[in-house]
């Protein structure tokens, strides 16, 4: 491994993971800085993204800013659903800009959400249009996850790549649970009026990352991708299959962190104070479950553990059922903390699926004679593309339980419908992986890897 001067951008050439004695003399070293710094920037981002699940618990005649419960999912449906169309434009701006240059860069913009949102969140008077296009410009925050996920995958080796992930991801989702801890503290300490000092606290940390990941980062070569890597990711089945059972588990989590405070308000009538004092729990037991996912996945497999995921899930929406109908509080909040940890541990072992499925096809194609660096580069590559297309297409899940809700409170006046949906995509993502992932040895991807990706096989 070498690196370029400073002209070229602070570049790494012949970068390999996979060499293990370059890996422990220094390879180890690097890939652990540039994922602390990864994960700064993603939850940096990931809290600008969500700050509007926050926000809308502030909003009310006491500020000038009366709007109806319907509105307020509208708020937070938009920055979900930008977020998710980001996705993968910036998983691919990474291949082409790099990961250092591209992290400063998409850091740095977070700038102008969060400076316009300090400036109109408190103007009475507000128009609605105004905060759904600065919603819409927050999304840019939940974009940085894809870019910082394709980013580290490239620096970690196979056999490390479940776990490598898990902890990038799990870091960066704990800024929906920072951010609403904020929120928190803000109401505790000067009352639900000041929703601007939300904002305010994130400009300085913007800043600060943006210098971190310019000084301390890296961009390495091997992320570069030849032209066509997406559109070949996008012919293959797994790369849909993979996505769908990722709108159920980051769907879920992203969905439900954005949506709670609201839930809670419309289901049970709690003040701003009420529903922040319990959104924060379940996003943070989420993001802290997800590592774990990928680390569990790394010795059982990913599709065996997101089947278990998504049980686990169906037990949380079943317990939601019944804490609806006897109007238990206690209850419906243990619910839906159940739903966090286990879609944080579904995420974990969802993308753990992504290498290993292709890194099973680069077997396959060496058994039938194809050249093993080809082949084996080959599968890096599509999964590089596969994350950031799953990225996109298990962000819209968001936008659809968010809408899901909007429609279910803004007509019904309660969330049962949308519950029986969750459960409905739940049976259908474990029919999926049964038939898929895990019915027979033939099944793509399900068996055990050769020594080289021994730890990386689905099953």
């Amino acid at each position: 491994m070498t690196r370029a001067g400073a002209a070229r951008g602070r570049w790494i050439e012949n970068w390999d993971p996979e060499h293990e004695q370059r890996w422990e003399r220094g390879g180890r070293r690097v890939a652990r800085r540039n994922l602390v710094l990864s994960m700064a920037a993603e939850h940096i981002g990931i809290s600008v993204w969500s700050m509007w699940s926050v926000l809308v618990l502030f909003m009310s005649p006491r500020i000038g800013l009366d709007f109806a419960p319907d509105e307020k999912f509208l708020m937070v449906v938009v920055p979900t659903l930008s977020g998710a169309l980001l996705r993968l434009p910036y998983s691919r701006a990474v291949t082409r800009f790099g990961g250092r240059n591209w992290t400063v860069f998409a850091s740095l913009v977070l700038l102008v959400p969060t400076g316009l949102t300090t400036y109109f969140v408190q103007r009475p008077g507000t128009p609605l249009w105004v905060f759904l296009v600065i919603g819409a410009l927050a999304g840019a925050g939940g974009g940085n996850f894809a870019s910082s996920m394709r980013n580290i995958t490239a620096f970690y080796p196979q056999r490390h790549q479940g776990w490598a992930l898990g902890l990038n991801a799990g870091g960066g989702n704990l800024g929906v649970a920072a951010v609403q801890l904020l929120g928190l503290l803000v109401i505790s300490a000067f009352g639900d009026t000041h929703p601007a000092y939300v904002a305010a606290c994130y400009l300085p940390l913007i800043a600060l990352v943006s210098v971190l990941a310019a000084l301390r980062m890296d961009n390495v070569a091997v992320i570069r991708t030849e032209p066509g890597a997406q559109r070949e990711a996008a012919a293959n089945p797994h790369t849909w299959w993979i996505s769908l059972l990722y709108i159920g588990t980051f769907g879920s989590f992203i969905g439900f962190g954005f949506a709670f405070g609201l839930v809670l308000q419309n289901q049970f009538g709690s003040s701003p104070l009420e529903a922040a004092s319990f959104t924060f729990l379940g996003p943070l037991l989420g993001s802290v479950a997800r590592p774990l996912g990928g680390r569990v996945a790394d010795r059982w497999g990913g599709a065996r553990v997101t089947l278990w995921a998504f049980a686990g899930m169906a037990g949380g929406i079943g317990v939601l059922l019944v804490a609806t109908r006897s109007d238990s509080f206690a209850l419906f909040v243990a619910g839906f903390t159940a739903l966090f940890v286990m879609s944080g541990v579904g995420n974990g072992s969802t993308y753990k699926m992504i290498p290993a499925v292709f890194a099973r096809q680069a077997e396959e194609a060496v058994t039938s004679g194809r050249d093993a660096a080809a082949a084996f580069a080959r599968s890096r590559r599509l999964s590089g593309a596969v994350i950031g297309i799953a990225g996109a297409v298990g962000a819209l899940g968001g936008v659809a339980i968010n809408l899901a809700f909007r429609s279910s409170y803004g007509e019904l006046g309660t969330g049962e419908p949308a519950f029986y949906a969750f459960l409905g995509f739940y049976g259908l993502c474990a029919v999926l992986i049964r038939v898929v992932y895990l019915r027979g040895a033939g099944a793509a991807g399900a068996l055990p890897g050769s020594a080289r990706v021994r730890s990386s096989h689905v099953r």
